[in-house]
């Protein structure tokens, strides 16, 4: 149950004067038990908080301004409920932070939110049962392509018209925006949404430029000078290990071609994380009453990196008083890594990868449920040896949930 009044008692014991009547305090708090394998791994045993929901809380307002006008705005936090940590050091509300306009125009906001294909009130991501929870089930989890929560966003959604509506997302610094315009890194994502009867279907194209995430393509000399390099690096012990200064330090050949290799190296890793990606997710969700077949498609291209097809069959149905999730998927195409999951594997060619999870969630009242979870992913060709439960390996979850 949402707790205005309590929202209210929190603002006004804060000092913050407000004047709208409908602000509302929300949350919800999930712990369980995961049990894991990853090939080649150890078994795990691991208490872990919000794998099928994140823990959060929030509070939400709208205040009406006559004329079929109204303003609102969503303040989100994660939180770790086995250990009280928040979602993400240094960020107050790092799920989402929103503030928006509603009219017959349809909707325009801005803040930090989630992309299209991932969560938060401005996605639209349709035709996977799991949605972006349940670990190696997620649409999201690592051998997919999805961008996630993003901070400096422009989101406008149109009217619905006859069930369709059109959405547009730009982000100018995924994180930072405070270069100059060409040295951020943007994201882009257009999409439609029709939902009418039983019918729930969406189309989502979203790229991103990676700019901002490396140096400008210059020579290897230019990559950094040799005093950054000192610096940055804290070289500053000769080789016998004597603390020497930087002008000293710079003189020595050995050091000197030390730091060129280390230059080229960053120069082609700064050339590969320069490469934009490109992802189109399509879902299609059929209601049939006590069961809702779904599927879903993902491609995504990135030049010379990861170019995949993903595939996916999944259902919700009503079984014994809860809800009871099925879902089986299959990757294939091409993938270039330098490290994978939680080893050093390293991946240049023909990849293939097959998932499939099953769920039920059961309400204990209208705010509290238990929830399950068992998942099997196999990889093969250059994913093979990948250590990492989303490519090779088991999960078992067990948990409650709690919602206020």
């Amino acid at each position: 149950m949402k707790k205005t009044l309590i929202a209210a008692a929190v603002m006004a014991a804060s000092g913050v004067a407000f004047a709208a009547p409908n602000v509302t305090l929300y949350g919800v708090i999930e712990e369980g038990v995961v049990v894991s394998k990853a090939k080649h791994g150890d078994n795990k045993v691991e208490l872990a908080s919000g794998f099928a929901q994140g823990s959060r809380w929030g509070i939400t307002g709208v205040e009406d301004l006559g004329n079929g006008y109204n303003v609102g705005f969503v303040l989100e936090q994660g939180f770790s409920a086995d250990n009280g940590a928040e979602g993400t050091a240094g960020k107050a509300f790092n799920r989402e932070s929103f503030l928006y306009v509603k009219g017959g125009f349809g909707s325009f906001g801005f803040g930090r939110t989630g992309a299209l294909s991932y969560a938060q009130t401005q996605a639209i991501l349709t035709g996977w049962a799991f949605g972006t929870s349940y670990g190696g089930s997620s649409w999201t989890s690592a051998i997919a392509n999805n961008f996630g929560r993003m901070d400096n966003v422009l989101s406008y959604a149109t009217p619905s018209f006859n069930g369709f509506t059109g959405h547009v997302m730009y982000s100018n610094g995924l994180t930072s925006d405070s270069a100059k315009w060409s040295d951020n890194n943007h994201y882009y994502g257009i999409g439609v949404k029709y939902q009418a009867n039983a019918i729930k279907s969406s189309l989502i194209f979203e790229a991103a430029d990676n700019k901002g995430t490396a140096v400008p393509a210059k020579t290897a000399g230019d990559l950094l000078s040799m005093q950054e390099y000192f610096l940055v690096n804290g070289l500053d012990e000769d080789k016998d290990g004597n603390k020497v200064e930087y002008a000293t330090w710079s003189k020595d050949k050995a050091n000197k071609a030390e730091y060129e290799k280390w230059a080229e190296t960053e120069l082609a890793t700064a050339e590969e994380a320069k490469r934009p990606i490109y992802v189109i997710n399509y879902g299609l969700e059929y209601n049939l009453g006590s069961w809702t077949p779904m599927f879903a498609y993902q491609f995504a291209h990135q030049n010379n990196g990861r170019r995949t097809h993903m595939f996916g069959l999944s259902t919700t149905a009503q079984l014994g008083g809860g809800k009871a999730m099925f879902g089986a998927r299959f990757v294939f195409g091409k993938d270039f890594q330098k490290k994978v999951g939680a080893n050093d594997v390293k991946v240049d060619g023909d990849v293939r990868a097959w998932t499939i999870g099953a769920g039920y969630e059961y309400p204990l009242s209208k705010r509290t449920a238990v929830k399950a979870y068992a998942g099997y992913a196999d990889s093969g060709k250059a994913w093979k040896e990948v250590e990492d439960v989303a490519y090779n390996g088991y999960q078992v979850f067990l948990g409650m949930r709690h919602s206020f």
